[in-house]
């Protein structure tokens, strides 16, 4: 049996290519070749520098480092794939150039190795650029062999489960995850460039707030008090404004105890961002500005395609009232109906069921919910959303039912939730005390009352825009990856046992 090779089904041959593994590390050690006590290895570059840079680097000597995927031995000469973070790159390795000790070695490493080469840069006939090894190393044992070639990582589950494998044997993997580095890091330099200050805020808190979600609760001992894992950054991030910091921001994780699908995980990461004496329509052309500046970023284009639909993300983008989008969409004209009887009898009309509890309002964000939502799949503002799901967007002067609050779509999801702030302590008072009336009667995704934003609303905060995008979502658009899963390194598992 070739070692090598991963057997899939038959369990007790597998436990043997364990053992098999386990015995080359006892000799090594036995021998005073212990790979584990290596402590440092210094690189001088890497695969895509050498590969990138080929006319430059042939013919000089190199030190790289990563892990064996492949090997072919022609006697007394073999070949390597070693991998590291940035690709492949060939590896020559001859008994002449060597020694005929450490070729032996050598012959005797396990795919899933790491080892380091100091090698000469060269061509082979074949074109395949390769470093020709004058010294190698192995750096770190491989106890655990790596899916069968043929195979792959292809169970959903196991990649989520065991994502350093997924990353080793899935090399598109690892490319999302870059992106959304390069993602983060263009959100700082957007926000950064514009004179905002990122900031960090407490994630635990004795009530939750600044949004609609059930939170996770957990205890503090000293304090022998429960406490909440942040729901949001929006209510700590308004207290600077109050203060004066004027912009700033917080990329950050966010806790909600709620249901997992494609686009729901427990913990994930939002950016939020408050500008004071901005109201709703400039965070709005940030938006899109911030977007289409991230695809060109990362892709070098704004027009993607996601899961097979072909989305143009070059502003300016669609703006459009919730009411009209209803009417276009869903064919029903909540401006004939003024009052919560008239929306029930219109929405009873189009076949939707209704409580006798439910306002206008509610019914509004019920009927874009059942009819617009999912046909949005160019990027779509909409806006001015009811009082009733917006506890802390500031009213509209012109329609005091309705505020001045945006959500964006793309490919039917929302991306970004956004206001013009309420800055009437009065009003903010009024709006909690509705969330925590609903609250109490068993809606545990409601809000709660916090005195002290109230108490900070008091002092006095300016007109201010701020806005909620999530990360992971803008991550899945531009890496067209279907479930949130794919985005995250560690997604939320329910336990094997």
């Amino acid at each position: 049996m070739d070692e090598n090779r991963t057997p899939v089904t038959n369990e007790p041959e597998l436990s043997e290519v364990l053992q098999i593994r386990r015995n080359k590390l006892k000799e090594l050690q036995a021998a005073g070749r212990d790979p584990f006590e290596l402590v440092r290895f210094d690189r001088t570059s890497n695969s895509a520098e050498i590969i990138n840079n080929f006319e430059e680097m042939e013919g000089k000597e190199v030190v790289i480092a990563g892990r064996m995927m492949l090997r072919r031995e022609m006697g007394k000469a073999s070949f390597a794939d070693m991998m590291d973070r940035d690709g492949k790159i060939q590896i020559y390795v001859k008994i002449n150039d060597i020694g005929e000790e450490a070729y032996a070695e050598f012959r005797k490493w396990d795919i899933g190795d790491i080892f380091g080469v100091k090698g000469t840069v060269f061509r082979t006939r074949r074109g395949e650029i390769s470093v020709q090894a004058s010294e190698i190393t192995l750096l770190a044992k491989s106890l655990q062999p790596l899916p069968e070639k043929f195979h792959g990582l292809k169970d959903v589950e196991l990649r989520y489960r065991q994502r350093y494998v997924d990353l080793i044997v899935n090399p598109e993997v690892k490319d999302t995850f870059i992106k959304r580095s390069q993602i983060i890091r263009y959100i700082r330099e957007y926000l950064d460039n514009r004179g905002y200050i990122e900031v960090e805020t407490p994630i635990l808190g004795t009530i939750s707030g600044g949004a609609t979600a059930r939170p996770f609760i957990t205890h503090h001992n000293t304090l022998d008090i429960d406490m909440y894992l942040r729901i949001a950054t929006e209510l700590h991030l308004k207290r600077l404004i109050v203060g004066g910091l004027e912009k700033v921001y917080e990329i950050g994780r966010i806790f909600r105890n709620e249901g997992m699908d494609p686009r729901h995980n427990p913990e994930f990461t939002s950016i939020e961002w408050y500008e004071a004496y901005a109201d709703y329509r400039k965070i709005m052309d940030m938006c899109e500005e911030l977007i289409a500046g991230c695809a060109m970023k990362v892709l070098g284009t704004t027009k993607i395609t996601y899961q097979g639909q072909e989305v143009d993300l070059t502003p300016p983008w669609r703006r459009l009232p919730m009411i009209d989008a209803i009417k276009e969409y869903g064919n029903i004209d909540f401006n004939e109906a003024q009052t919560d009887e008239e929306a029930r009898a219109i929405c009873r009309a189009a076949g939707m069921e209704v409580l006798d509890t439910q306002s206008r309002g509610d019914l509004i964000a019920e009927a874009f919910d059942a009819f617009v939502e999912d046909k949005l799949i160019q990027p779509t503002f909409i806006t001015e959303y009811p009082v009733e799901i917006s506890p802390l967007a500031k009213r509209m002067p012109t329609n005091k039912a309705l505020t001045e609050r945006f959500e964006l779509f793309i490919t039917g999801r929302e991306v970004a939730n956004a206001f013009s702030e309420l800055n009437d302590p009065i009003d903010q008072k009024e709006r909690f005390e509705r969330q925590q009336d609903m609250r109490d009667s068993g809606d545990e995704e409601a809000g709660m009352m916090d005195t002290d934003f109230i108490n900070a609303l008091e002092y006095g905060m300016p007109p201010t825009g701020g806005i909620g995008i999530g990360i992971d979502r803008l991550t899945m658009l531009l890496t067209d990856s279907y479930t949130i899963r794919d985005v995250l390194l560690f997604p939320t598992m329910k336990p094997l046992d």
